[in-house]
């Protein structure tokens, strides 16, 4: 008799083009949003003041759409990612509409590209994912790459898929919410007056406040989006890894930049789209996050609104003064990261003219 429980796909099991329709749909709660500004400290009023975000139009106070992604991101761990050694990048996620207490979230991804690395023992597989709500309106999409593991460690020498994916979403493309009344925000409530127009192109913000992670909440945090991948929770299996510990699950790492943020970006409510991110070296239970941001461009959308693309570093255990001249090397003639620098994130942020 065949044992039941899942062990997880491996490389072998993916084929490209395949939909991959993934279980237990979730709907989302106040207490997820609560549990959410717990564990992350995120301070952005409109996802913490049911005044505030009605006042703007909004029926009631919108899910953050990093917790919308976390979750959603979650179902999909266990079909994508539960044999992964890590999770590489991303791409061209982008938020089509807001999300509210009550919703409920699918998701389904399309294999887009595999590559066998040289190894033997590991391989790269690329999805395309959607996140659809009850209604059957897609809430988000994103694309990752991820390495998993191999079941058998030799090369099947299978045929090379790399997907193009953009750099950069198209402004055009970006959907800002339709509820947004930006005549009534008032920079008072968010704690910082600075609005669009106050932004450089190419100016970077120490953002100065530091988040150490803790091992209880870091774990809280991750079953909070049902990730079940086992180099967050397995530290039996983690033990006997080049790492001898769990990792922090970088989405986490994204919230707590996202939080720090707010000191400098208070009025850049709304994420629109991250336009590119890589996780580049793995974070621990005690580490202390630190980030700072670089305007790449503005946009002035008109009606009082507008677009900042950012880019965020998020880096640990060390102060942007010590960071800044040194976050890109070059080690034998190859572009390389600081061994401290654990983000680079391109995103997209609706705010206030």
């Amino acid at each position: 008799m065949t044992n039941k429980a899942s062990s997880g796909r491996f490389f072998e099991d993916f084929s490209l083009g395949e939909v991959i329709y993934h279980a237990t749909p979730r709907t989302i709660t106040e207490a997820d949003a609560a549990l959410y500004l717990a564990l992350t400290g995120s301070r952005f009023s409109l996802f913490c003041n049911q005044e505030f975000a009605q006042r703007l139009g909004f029926k009631q106070t919108p899910i953050d759409n990093f917790l919308v992604f976390h979750i959603a991101f979650g179902k999909s761990v266990h079909d994508i990612s539960l044999n992964a050694v890590a999770n590489l990048g991303y791409a061209e996620l982008q938020f089509y509409l807001p999300t509210f207490a009550g919703d409920t979230i699918s998701v389904l991804s399309e294999v887009i590209g595999l590559k066998e690395n040289s190894n033997g023992k590991t391989g790269v597989v690329y999805v395309h994912s959607k996140a659809i709500n009850q209604k059957g309106h897609t809430v988000l999409s994103w694309k990752r790459w991820v390495m998993v593991h191999k079941r058998q460690h030799q090369m099947l020498n299978s045929f090379e898929v790399k997907p193009h994916l953009e750099s950069q979403l198209a402004l055009e493309s970006l959907f800002a919410p339709t509820e947004f009344n930006s005549k009534h925000y008032d920079p008072q409530i968010s704690g910082e007056k600075y609005l669009l127009g106050n932004y450089e192109k190419g100016e970077w913000i120490d953002h100065i406040d530091g988040l150490t992670i803790d091992e209880a909440e870091h774990t809280m945090a991750t079953k909070l989006y049902q990730n079940n991948a086992k180099v967050h929770f397995n530290q039996h299996q983690m033990s006997n890894s080049k790492h001898h510990e769990r990792l922090v699950y970088g989405g986490h790492i994204i919230s707590l930049c996202r939080t720090i943020s707010h000191n400098g970006l208070a009025n850049a409510q709304w994420l629109l789209a991250i336009n590119s991110g890589s996780h580049l070296n793995p974070s621990y239970a005690g580490d202390t996050i630190y980030a700072a941001s670089q305007i790449l461009d503005k946009v002035n959308l008109g009606s009082g609104v507008g677009v900042l693309q950012v880019r965020t570093l998020g880096f640990k255990n060390m102060s942007w003064q010590q960071m800044q001249d040194q976050f890109e090397m070059e080690l034998d003639g190859k572009k390389s990261y600081h061994p401290q620098l654990v983000l680079d994130l391109n995103y997209s942020l609706f705010i206030p003219a």
